[in-house]
């Protein structure tokens, strides 16, 4: 039996917690829906930022192009052999460095003059908004120095003293045909169109090709120094290969200028070729060098050895090999040809790489095992008889000169064919293209980031707003503050008509009677009805801290809830300021009330109307004084207190807030209870607090408040009135 109430406690734990979660979630999106023209407005914004944003933004255009590395088929360092035992070297990221290095980069500025730059002046701010189109509206209110859509001037030639790198010289138009120039050391000079200006003394020249702009328009060019330029160059610069492995690399640049991206591009591109040439050339040129260096020796070399081979012959006569020996020295000879051979790429290795290099590794290797092999056969040359010794070595020397002789040739040869060739190892397999529309700005995405954080923000901004509110969430808040609570009141939205709306302004408890607000009216009434039995008089003050509490629906609803009991009830306005209850009754604004019932101009029972349900008398504020304070401080105010005392079983005093002016004091010290009314998370605590000083502060006290305008779905989880009066109606709906 414990363990199963365990579990029901334990279920209703959990479900209690669930419901809270619920409930939370409804607030948030209940305070999002309330503040949703605020994000709708922030919203707008974000679009209209958005939307700016790329009017605003220079576009950028990419141009890109595709290159192919093949492999090197004249490979000066090593033999076919030699070549198939190694792998391919990875050469794709090596060329992609020597595609971004300063020696490419350079040559491509100076190729395409891209070191040169023309600013025109622009409008701060929306500066580029202008320059890109045309509007009507703004024309007129421009300067003539800034540009408008479509003008541009082309420069053809630019010559700077190195002191004047890197800073703006001012060209102001003055007509088609002519121009005038602000130079960094103070001087203004003019010139023309398509003719060269030139400052000897200096060192400065100019020309200007062609002008496209309007009279007055200024624009400011500039000559970067070289680090400047390639670095620039470099920035707008990508490669990458497509493909692991594939050899194919992809060269895009990015620039502000659709044909100067391709022009640009295609620089670079040619550049990079042309070195490729030229160290395809190098190599050729170097290799060919070394190796006519070393015929003369290789040829004396074997003039010596055929000379040892015939001077020994005619000393021991003719002497012939055995088969045996003669395939000794066939494989001595092939061996021998080969080390010498790998020799002379090592020496040609050396040039190149460090002998960590992988290539340089498998040369070694090489050597070892031909040289280990050497070594057996040397070994069985040892066991042969002296004469087939000496005849072998002699013979073996012979063919190997022979054959480095042979091999020098032939290589000296295919060098010569490729130095001649002066063909690279790169492909150019597309031109530089510029794609036609603009990769920037991206405005699907500026406008889809624009629309998210315009709502971000508005939603952060209306969870902001209420987070700092922290009005009064339950009674329990105002019973921490020494204020017994008399009933706490459903939300209506009739109850915020108030003003807005033109006209006679409704009565809940006489239009709603089986509301559930005017349910809580009535148990207010009845609240009201035991916490003044101890009152001097049956007198009751409504008042707020602040507008909009709900303290004259209160004061209304309650007189008309009490009359409906059968009590005879008086509702006083009694805000000679901005006092509206005579809305409800269909009165004018003239309409002769408290005003003129203090200054006696008007008899009380003049002056006091029927209300709109039997019993029920209203007494209007009447014309609004210059002076409502010192009118409430008149005797003849107490005299009427006391009057309707004794003609009336409840009269009922709406005041104006508080915290505004002190009518709710002075009237409040002549009637027997002081009801204050607070607005569900609307009202602060700290309002609350302060109508309490205000009071304390003359020797008053409230005698309770009321919590109007209660929404359950603010409530932040907790339970209260609502949920029983939800459950009330329910219950009467069935």
């Amino acid at each position: 039996m414990t363990d199963a109430t365990s579990r029901n406690r334990t279920g209703l734990i959990n479900a209690t917690v669930a419901n809270s979660d619920a409930i939370d979630l409804g607030q948030l999106f209940s305070s999002l829906w309330k503040g949703k023209w605020l994000i709708a407005l922030t919203t707008a914004i974000g679009i209209a930022a958005g939307v700016f944003t790329i009017a605003n933004t220079d576009p950028t255009f990419q141009a890109d192009a595709l290159l192919q590395l093949e492999e090197r088929t004249g490979s000066l360092a090593l033999p076919s052999g030699l070549s198939d035992m190694l792998e391919n070297d990875p050469r794709s990221v090596t060329e992609i460095e020597i595609l971004r290095s300063r020696m490419v980069l350079g040559q491509a500025v100076a190729d395409q003059n891209l070191d040169w730059r023309i600013e025109p002046r622009k409008v701060p701010i929306i500066g580029t908004l202008l320059s890109r189109y045309s509007l009507p509206f703004v024309e007129g209110l421009l300067p003539a120095q800034y540009i408008r859509p479509d003008e541009i001037i082309t420069l053809e030639q630019l010559v700077v003293p190195p002191i004047w790198l890197n800073t703006e010289i001012e060209i102001t138009i003055l007509d088609a045909e002519n121009f005038r120039l602000a130079l960094p050391d103070g001087r203004s000079v003019s010139g023309h169109v398509g003719e060269q200006l030139t400052m000897e003394d200096v060192g400065f020249s100019i020309t200007i090709g062609a002008v496209e702009a309007a009279t007055g328009r200024v624009f400011a060019i500039q000559q970067l120094d070289d680090i400047r330029a390639v670095n620039s160059l470099r920035e707008s610069l990508t490669v990458s290969e497509r493909g692991r492995g594939s050899g194919i690399l992809e060269v895009r640049l990015n620039d502000a200028s659709r044909p100067q991206a391709a022009r640009a591009l295609n620089a670079i591109i040619q550049a990079y070729t042309r070195q490729n040439v030229s160290r395809s050339a190098a190599e050729a040129e170097s290799s060919l060098v070394f190796i006519r260096e070393q015929l003369p020796i290789a040829e004396r070399a074997l003039r010596e050895a055929e000379a040892a081979l015939n001077d020994f012959r005619q000393t021991q006569g003719t002497v012939d090999l055995s088969l045996e020996t003669q395939t000794i020295l066939e494989q001595i000879t092939r061996i021998e040809g080969e080390l010498a051979s790998l020799q002379r790429n090592e020496d040609e290795l050396r040039q190149r790489y460090n002998p960590a290099h992988p290539t340089y590794r498998a040369l070694l290797d090489e050597r070892t095992r031909l040289e280990t092999r050497l070594a057996e056969l040397r070994g069985q040359v040892g066991a042969l008889p002296e004469t087939q010794r000496q005849v072998l070595d002699l013979s073996r020397a012979v063919e190997l000169a022979q054959r480095i002789y042979t091999e020098l040739l032939t290589r000296s040869q295919e060098v010569e064919v490729l130095r001649a060739s002066t063909i690279g190892n790169v492909r150019i397999i597309d031109n530089a293209t510029s794609q036609p529309n603009a990769i920037a700005p991206r405005k699907a995405m500026i406008l889809a980031l624009s629309l998210m954080l315009g709502g971000m923000i508005g939603a952060g901004l209306v969870l902001l707003r209420n987070w700092l509110r922290k009005g009064i969430q339950d009674s329990s808040e105002l019973e921490k503050l020494g204020l017994p609570v008399f009933a706490t009141i459903n939300y209506n939205k009739m109850a915020d008509t108030g003003t807005r709306r033109q006209g006679k302004l409704p009565i809940l408890a006489v239009e709603e009677t089986a509301d559930l607000t005017v349910e809580a009216l009535r148990s207010l009434r009845t609240s009201l009805h035991f916490g003044m039995l101890d009152a001097k008089t049956p007198t009751l003050c409504i008042t707020s801290a602040h507008p909009e509490a709900g303290k004259s629906f209160v004061a209304l609803n309650l007189a008309v809830v009490s009359a409906q009991a059968g009590q005879r009830v008086c509702l006083v306005d009694a805000d000679m300021r901005q006092g509206q209850l005579r809305r409800h009754f269909e009165m004018p604004r003239n309409q002769p009330g408290l005003a003129e019932v203090i200054s006696g101009n008007v008899a009380i029972e003049d002056a006091m109307v029927r209300g709109a349900v039997d019993g029920l008398s209203f007494l209007p504020s009447g014309r609004y004084p210059p002076n409502p304070s010192e009118l409430l401080m008149r005797a003849e105010f107490s005299r009427l207190v006391a009057w309707c005392a004794e003609n009336f079983d409840l009269t009922i005093f709406d005041t104006p807030p508080a915290l505004a002016v002190t009518d709710p004091v002075i009237v409040a010290r002549n009637t027997g209870t002081t009801v204050f009314v607070a607005r569900h998370d609307v009202t602060h605590l700290g309002e609350i607090e302060a109508s309490i000083k205000t009071f304390s502060a003359a020797n008053l006290n409230l005698s309770g408040a009321i919590l109007n305008g209660f929404d359950p779905k603010k409530a932040r989880g907790r339970y209260g009135y609502g949920y029983g009066y939800r459950y009330d109606y329910k219950t009467r709906k069935q």
